[in-house]
Formats: structure tokens, sequence, C-alpha cells
């Protein structure tokens, strides 16, 4: 079994699994045995959800919180006893950031510190696996990748909610978790890709969703970089780190980057010109507006720390990573809008070729 067979069994509280990348993660634990409980708002943060287009709410018994409340989560520990905890829930868009700058602070932040003491106060929690971004490093636009020992920082809310997350994570470690505690590690990936991702103010769903609805695609800032990587990447990162953290411990409860393999930079407007390639229509054009200079133009990360320590490297690259976008949504377009299926088959489907390939190809957790 991938992830050296920890999964099986094992019960894991993922916060924010209402969420696209929290509801992936719930699929694949299930799709390795895991006893997969959740906690998150009442309702998923976009409308369509994969949560709910997945039909995962018959799947998967979940808590309605708010991380922004210390004893709601504590109370879903205390009742799940989990060993393992994937924290995700926050608030992910550096636009809504600027509008609602309190809240995201809030979450981001002070919900880490809630979780971190919620875990402080648990028997049962083993380690914990708490995802921040790329985006909490100082910006400096470099041409290479920011190490996980650079300064962190961020001149936007949410970047400046997420370092301080990272400055916690820190702090707990090295105050309360050293010495026979829970192993809690951070990770850090890149600007996220893939289906089911329906958030405003993102490259790829507003590319989809405009090329759903026949209409033309709007790109804010066509030459950013940012390192574009598929989701089933990030989280086979964060599944292997859980796993190395219940086997090992303390050894890997540090901050990881996780980052795709190009080299070279990719702007939006290559990723969205491949994407209408791939569709087989549709045009983009950029609007006159005033945020873009409020977002970094040039992000990358460095992954060499987690290839030598953790054996761990992303499979696809870039154009892979779009197409595999790309095709969920056609396959959204054709079943779900359609028919109304479900879409969990086609998640489940795109992970079973994803560890095959990894397997293939000789990574560590896919053996």
């Amino acid at each position: 079994m991938p992830f050296a067979d920890v999964y099986a069994g094992l019960p894991v509280l993922v916060t924010g699994h209402t969420g696209f990348k929290g509801s992936w993660l719930a699929i694949w634990l299930k799709e390795l045995g895991a006893d997969v409980a959740g906690f998150s708002l009442p309702q998923p943060p976009t409308v369509p959800a994969n949560f709910e287009v997945c039909r995962l709410g018959g799947q998967i018994e979940g808590v309605t919180g708010d991380v922004r409340d210390h004893d709601a989560l504590a109370d879903a520990i205390s009742r799940f006893r989990p060993r393992l905890v994937f924290h995700l829930a926050a608030q992910p868009l550096v636009l809504a950031a600027y509008r609602e700058p309190k809240m995201t602070f809030d979450t981001n932040a002070g919900g880490t510190v809630n979780l971190l003491e919620a875990v402080r106060q648990s028997a049962s929690v083993e380690a914990v696996v708490c995802v921040t971004t790329d985006k909490v490093y100082e910006e400096r636009n470099w041409l290479w990748g920011y190490r996980e020992n650079d300064r962190l920082g961020g001149h936007d809310p949410y970047s400046a909610s997420k370092a301080m997350a990272e400055l916690a994570i820190a702090s707990y470690r090295r105050s309360f978790f050293e010495d026979g505690g829970p192993a809690v590690a951070s990770a850090r990936a890149g600007n996220v890709i893939g289906g089911g991702d329906f958030a405003a103010d993102r490259l790829l769903p507003d590319t989809m969703r405009a090329l759903l609805a026949g209409e033309r695609v709007c790109v804010r800032n066509p030459a950013f970089v940012r390192p574009w990587q598929h989701v089933l990447e990030s989280l086979s990162a964060y599944l292997w780190l859980g796993a190395k953290l219940l086997r090992e411990g303390h050894a890997y409860a540090e901050a990881w980057n996780f980052a795709p393999r190009d080299i070279q930079a990719v702007t939006a407007q290559q990723v969205v010109e491949k994407a209408l390639a791939l569709w087989g229509g549709g045009s983009w054009e950029q609007p006159a507006q005033a945020q873009a200079e409020k977002e970094a133009t040039l992000l990358r990360l460095s992954w060499d720390k987690a290839a030598n320590r953790l054996g761990w490297h992303a499979l696809y690259d870039w154009e892979e990573a779009v197409a595999a976008t790309v095709d969920w949504f056609r396959i959204y377009q054709q079943r779900h809008l359609a028919h109304g299926e479900s879409m969990y088959g086609v998640c489940a489907e795109q992970i079973g070729a994803y560890t095959e390939r990894a397997r293939s190809t000789g990574l560590a957790w896919a053996e």
C-alpha cells in the first residue's frame, strides 16, 4: 500500500474538509482506508464545490465549526480522537484578504493557534500537518526558489497571516511539543490547480468557469509567474509527511516546501493558453483593474529539502497539470452538469493514475 500502509484504519481529522484541497484529501484518505472525520464551516466555501459534486457529505463524518472557535475545535478532537490532524481550514484567497483583512488574520493566524492549543490539550494526537502557503516568504522577486530557512514576511494580508501562522507553529513546536508532544510540521506548497476548484479570483477556476459558460477568459496578470502544480502533487507530499511524522516523529517536525519540477518560468498567460488549446476553443483578455500591483510578480520555491530528506518530488510538468485539470472539467460538463452524476469516481480515478505513475517512477511513498 502507498504511504507505508500507515493510513489503513487510521483515525484522521481534516480541518477544512469541504474546501477544494480538503475534499480531495478526504477522498484520497478514504481510498487509503483511513477513518476520516472533518471540521468545517456549515457551507462549503464555493458554489458549486468539489465536496458537493463528489457527494462526500454522506460518506464522511463531519462537525460544523469555525477554526476561530477554540472550544469547537477542542470538542471535535475530543470526539474523534484522531492520531493525525491535517489542518487545511483557512481563508485562502489573496484578493479576498484585502476585502476582509481582520477575518483573514483571525482565521489563518488565530485559527492555527486555536488548532495547536487544542492539540496541546489532546491525548490522542500524535502528529499534525499544518498547511500554509508558498507566499509566507518576504517578497524578493528572486529568480531562484525560496528555501525553508529564508525570511518569512508578506506585504499583503493573506501572506502576512500565513507567515504569522508559521511563527505560531514554530513557537508551539519549540515551547510545548519537543519533549514527548505531537510531531508538528508545516507544509508550504505552490499554486495548486486541479479539477473541482471553483474559487473566485484564481486563474484556472476563472478560466474553466468562463469556458463552461462560453465566455472570454479574464486574465488579471498574464505575465505573473507562479509555481503551478496539480492538487495531487501537494496532497501526496502532505500524506507522505504525515506518514513520516507518525513513524519517525520529531525528525520531520519542521517546515517543508513542496513545489513543481519546472525550472523555467511559467506565466499565467501560458497556463491559460494551454487550457484553451486543450479545451479546443475560447479566448482571453486582460481587464483594466487596480489590483495588479497587489500580488507578487514572481514566486518560486526550492524543493531540494523534500527531495533529499523525504524522497519526494512532483510528477507532472505544468502542461500535464493543466491537462489533468481540463480533463476533470470536461467530464464534469459531460457527466455532472448534463446528467447529475457524482464526480467522486473521477477524483478516485485520477488519484489511482497518479499513484501508479509514482509507483512506476520509483517514488518512496508509492512503493
